[in-house]
Formats: structure tokens, C-alpha cells, sequence
């Protein structure tokens, strides 16, 4: 792409989710899809693995190596991993030359901050790119999830992620109204661990809670229902132990955590502008996310505030295909600026 003057600049997007960190370059699609997780060797503080690999030692590390995550609901809890991190992501990837003269949008969640969005600036110039850009994850899962926000009427769309999830009423290309809750799916995977020791008396790591959440979770009845045997530590004894959960007990521990996203729904909707209430009763609700994928959230959200509810397209894709969709509008606003502020690119 280039601006008056002929100069080109390549497109690099990133979707720095709590829970997968994803790369798009604009010419080779999304080179980078992994969990946001780093592994260092503690000693001499290196890293020693990051994404996938990283993942595998999550609950079965060592007194030498630390795994964390570099951000947390929603939050940058380590600035230093996530340089790190993505440092390492391009090394890896042997992309470090698509930065120089690069335009970096940044999809980040609603709750960063302005310290951590300048933070995060400073990261993106420290790679070489020439522009960096930031923009919030909910209107770029509008985007990607097959919304036109450009329109002169009102989108809800509620993108349920790792850490957070972002509730936002989208009208005429920005958002008017957003709000943010630390209730999404590895807050949904905590409440499972939670149940499974109170219930059962046995302890589950993360992991398993996911797989439960994925395999058998759901808000709503579904054909095929099966159960569900997993594997933790007794509590009392100590030892290992299996246990069955069915899908019913999982669609009642889920239910409480989600009702409080419906619940910010509402509140959102409440402080909607009139005329674009009138839109979202006509339109209805999009979710985007991990978290759309959880069977039968869209009938959950439907009956109980009797709006339509639809699946955005490609949930788990859709922030950072929105960052792709929106790469000709950051390209005509470095044009508008330069011609009305004499920017110099």
C-alpha cells in the first residue's frame, strides 16, 4: 500500500488476546495463531518457549522454568513478557523485515488502558514499524464477524474472549456505548474447577476445565448429550482419582457467570440511544469469540432478553479478520492526514 508520494508501506495486524496471540500480513494472511502464554528458564530469565510449546507446560512445570501470561483479563500484567514475546514471535516466524516501514494495527481489549496502549506503541516501534495504530478488539470483532458498522444504524455485538468480554453498540464506522466484564471463558474454566472440588472433592488443573467446557458445555439442550469421565487429585487422599460429569451439571455451573454478561447486555442497551435501541430490536445481537462457540449461547441470549441472537462468522477469527478488513480505512486515514495536518510518513 501507498500514500501520496508513492512511499510503501507493508500491513501488519495483531490480535493480542488473553488467551491467543494472532498475526495477519497483509499479502500471506494469518501467519500466527497460539496461545498467549510464555515459558522462561528462570535462572538466566530466557525464554524458552512461547505459544503452543509454552502451553504444554502450563500446570507441569519445574522449579526452573516459569510460564506465565502476559496479559490477564483483559489486563498487560508483565509488559516485559509480552515484548518478549512478540520479539520472539517474529524471530520465529523470520518476518522481522515486514516490519521495517510497516503500518501495525493493534486490536487490544476495552479495559487497556492509555498507559498500556503508549506501552505497547513502544513495543511495536522497537520492531521497526514505521506506524503503529490501535484499535479495540469488540469493533474489530464486528468487522471480522460480518457486521457493516459503516452503516448509519446500531450493531450489538458482544465479543467473549479469554479474559474479558466487550459488550459495544457500534454505529456509523465507531462505537457509541461499550462496557467490559471479567467474565469470559477462563473465568467460565475457574467456576468449573471450583464445582468439581466442592462437589466432588477432587482437583482439576485448567486444562481439564477447558476441555470440559468445550467437549460438553453448554446454555441449552442438545442433540447427542453425552457424559463426560476426567481426571484430577483426591483432595482428601491425595491420590488420583476419575470421576463422571454429566452435561447437565456443566450447563448450570456455566449458566451463573453468563448470566452476568446478559446482565451488562441490558445495561448497555439501557444507555443506547433511542433510535439505535429501535436498530438492535430490528437487528438483533452478534456474538464474537471464543465464547460463541459454547453450545446454544445464542438461544440462551435470545430467550432471555428476547432479542435475536446470532454466531458471528468465524467466532475464534474474528477480531483479527476484522483487522483485516480494516486495513484500507487506516490507509485513507494516514492519507487524510497528511493531506490536512502535513504529516510526514
Amino acid at each position: 500500500m501507498a500514500l501520496n508520494g508513492g512511499r510503501k508501506y507493508n500491513f501488519v495486524s495483531l490480535d493480542l488476546g488473553t488467551a491467543n496471540t494472532l498475526v495477519f500480513i497483509a499479502g500471506q494472511g494469518i501467519v500466527y495463531n497460539e496461545p498467549s502464554i510464555v515459558a522462561y528458564h528462570i535462572k538466566s530469565n530466557k525464554i524458552v518457549a512461547v505459544g503452543n510449546e509454552a502451553a504444554k507446560m502450563v500446570g507441569k512445570g519445574n522449579k526452573t522454568i516459569r510460564v506465565v501470561r502476559p496479559m490477564v483479563d483483559g489486563v498487560i500484567t508483565d509488559i516485559r513478557a509480552t515484548q518478549a514475546q512478540l520479539t520472539y514471535i517474529f524471530q520465529k516466524l523470520r518476518i522481522t523485515a515486514h516490519l521495517k516501514n510497516a503500518v501495525m494495527l493493534m486490536a487490544t481489549p476495552s479495559v487497556c488502558t492509555e498507559l498500556e496502549k503508549d506501552a505497547l506503541k513502544k513495543i511495536a516501534y522497537q520492531l521497526g514499524a514505521h506506524y503503529v495504530w490501535i484499535e479495540e478488539e469488540v469493533k474489530m470483532a464486528a468487522l471480522g464477524g460480518g457486521l457493516d458498522i459503516t452503516k448509519p444504524y446500531g450493531n450489538l455485538v458482544v465479543d467473549m474472549g479469554g479474559g474479558t468480554t466487550d459488550i459495544a453498540v457500534i454505529a456509523s464506522g465507531d462505537i457509541v456505548i461499550s462496557k467490559s466484564v471479567k467474565v469470559a471463558g477462563n473465568y467460565l474454566n475457574n467456576e468449573l474447577v471450583k464445582y468439581v472440588r466442592s462437589q466432588y472433592g477432587l482437583e482439576i488443573g485448567i486444562k481439564t476445565a477447558e476441555q470440559l467446557k468445550v467437549e460438553i458445555g453448554s446454555l441449552a439442550k442438545y442433540p447427542d448429550e453425552r457424559k463426560m469421565s476426567i481426571y484430577g487429585r483426591d483432595v482428601v487422599s491425595g491420590l488420583p482419582r476419575e470421576i463422571i460429569i454429566t452435561p447437565e451439571e456443566v450447563r448450570e455451573v456455566l449458566k451463573v457467570p453468563v448470566s452476568r454478561i446478559v446482565e451488562l447486555i441490558v445495561r448497555v442497551l439501557e444507555e443506547t440511544p433511542p433510535e439505535l435501541a429501535g436498530d438492535i430490536f430490528k437487528y438483533g445481537i452478534t456474538i464474537c469469540g471464543g465464547g460463541a462457540l459454547i453450545k446454544g449461547i445464542d438461544r440462551y441470549i435470545e430467550q432471555t432478553l428476547q432479542l435475536p441472537t446470532s454466531i458471528g462468522e468465524q467466532p475464534l477469527l474474528s477480531v483479527i479478520n476484522g483487522t483485516k478488513k480494516y486495513e484500507d480505512d487506516v490507509f485513507d486515514i494516514m492519507r487524510h492526514e497528511k493531506d490536512n495536518k502535513d504529516v510526514s510518513y
